[in-house]
């Protein structure tokens, strides 16, 4: 006589080898899809290897000084960019332009992100402030950005510091629109009008519950903001607004102009030309992969 007592579901998984799993967190599902994209992980890397030039910098070239014979040389076994109309090396001057750039790009990034998440969480949480705080962003978006940034640059005088803290002040809005956007759509929501029935504070909410609903979006920001950064920094730079007493992409190309190199030394625009086209590139691949695997559907 066979036992026809039920087996528990369960069981008949474990058995099967078909056990349940959990689903995945948010944050796993947006890696899963993220490392699935070529592209993507590509320009990650491309990043990291930027990141690690910068800081080590000193030990891959010595900091381009003073002057040397060989003026004017195109790349070769001894000089693998060239070297410029006073003899310096030109991939030396790359490798610590990179650290430059790369630390202006980030810190006025970052400078940038945090006031464009105060401005843009402040402006979708209190009403009262909405509609003032929205008239300063679109006033600050409609600014001839450029014009405005040579002016100030210019004003305060040429520095690494000065460059920073003119590209963020003009590279905040931005920032500022998309994470209002997404604030003004978690404000409504259920656990939200909770945490102000328990009694939690205004600024409790928005640091609880508020501002980790924006990460995602302030997340896909960072990197373009930061590519944008490095763009602004460059031009300004090889307008003569950088800082003359460091390297950079931009100030690379500013000496290049002035040594009328432009015409005559093709290669010490080239490299400086392509390592921002590079910077830019990645982030931007980095960008669209990561805000894809972000709203990936299986």
């Amino acid at each position: 006589m066979t036992d026809t007592t039920a087996t528990p579901k369960t069981a008949t998984l474990s058995g099967s080898g078909l056990s349940a799993e959990p689903d995945p967190t948010p944050a796993r599902r947006t890696w899963q899809a993220f490392r699935r994209n070529p592209l993507g992980v590509g320009s990650a890397i491309v990043l990291v290897l930027l990141g690690v030039v910068a800081l080590c910098a000193p030990l891959i070239a010595p900091f381009p000084e003073g002057y040397g014979t060989d003026t004017s040389q195109p790349p070769s076994a001894a000089h693998w960019f060239g070297t410029d109309d006073v003899g310096q090396d030109v991939f030396a001057q790359v490798i610590w332009g990179t650290r430059v750039s790369i630390t202006v790009g980030v810190s006025a990034s970052a400078l940038a992100i945090v006031i464009g998440l105060l401005v843009g969480v402040t402006a979708a949480y209190f009403k009262r402030l909405d509609a003032p705080l929205g008239v300063l962003i679109d006033l600050c978006l409609s600014l001839p950005v450029l014009p405005l940034m040579i002016l100030v640059a210019a004003l305060a005088g040429p520095s690494v510091r000065t460059l920073v803290i003119v590209i963020a002040l003009f590279s905040w809005p931005e920032v500022a629109r998309v994470v209002r956007s997404q604030a003004l759509a978690i404000v409504p929501l259920p656990y939200i009008a909770a945490a102000r029935v328990v009694g939690g504070s205004p600024l409790w909410i928005i640091r609880k519950h508020l501002l980790p609903g924006v990460v995602p979006v302030v997340g896909v920001s960072v990197v373009l903001t930061t590519s944008r950064a490095v763009l602004s920094e460059a031009g300004l730079a090889f307008l003569g607004l950088g800082d003359p007493n460091s390297w950079s992409w931009g100030t690379i190309l500013h000496k290049a102009q002035l040594s009328g190199s432009l015409a005559t030394a093709w290669w010490t625009t080239l490299f400086p030309s392509l390592a921002i086209l590079v910077l830019v590139v990645a982030a931007t691949l980095l960008s669209v992969a990561y805000n894809d695997a972000r709203n990936h559907r299986r």
